[in-house]
């Protein structure tokens, strides 16, 4: 009986041990509230917008200019011959064309210089999460926009905005008890 007890013992202590180093720490981040902090972000976001700017008046200058084209072509159509109003009428045409794909042109352009600015802030952001995770053992670090149900305590946001430098946001209101 006593050598069952002690196996028992044994057993337990080795499993419980077992289980503490088997224990996996899940913490939580909301990278945009963070990448919003960074001053970095308000000059990509300016970057951006003037280049969005220049496309759109690049793409007005030459909706200016197949409409001016048109008015050209309507007012010389009476001096044209038969063979000169084609050509023209399909070039017109040809430039409806290509001003019709302008706007999918637009947004690949810029989603491309999106992605081009953002990418080194998104890059120092990720190794601010893997240095944090790794000094305070985190297992696995989760988009908080993922989850439903999060522990405040497992929000490793404040420790990233320190490990960055930047200025901690200014708390927000406690939501009320039931």
């Amino acid at each position: 009986m006593k050598k069952f007890l002690t196996f028992l013992f044994i057993s337990a202590g080795i499993f419980g041990i077992s289980m503490t180093t088997n224990a996996q720490k899940i913490g939580y981040i909301s990278a945009d509230e963070i990448i919003q902090l960074m001053p970095e972000a308000a000059t990509v976001q300016s970057q951006l917008d003037q280049y969005q700017q220049s496309l759109y008046q690049n793409a007005q200058e030459k909706q200016q200019a197949l409409n001016d084209a048109i008015q050209k072509f309507l007012k010389d159509s009476a001096t044209l011959s038969a063979s000169m109003k084609e050509v023209r009428r399909n070039d017109l045409q040809k430039q409806q064309q290509e001003l019709a794909g302008e706007s999918q042109r637009i947004q690949d352009l810029f989603a491309q210089k999106r992605q081009e600015l953002s990418a080194p802030i998104q890059k120092k952001l990720q190794d601010a999460i893997e240095a944090v995770a790794k000094e305070n053992s985190y297992t696995y670090i989760m988009p908080k926009e993922a989850l439903i149900v999060m522990p405040p305590g497992n929000d490793i946001g404040p420790l990233v905005i320190k490990k960055l430098g930047l200025k901690q946001p200014a708390a927000t209101a406690a939501p009320a008890k039931p």
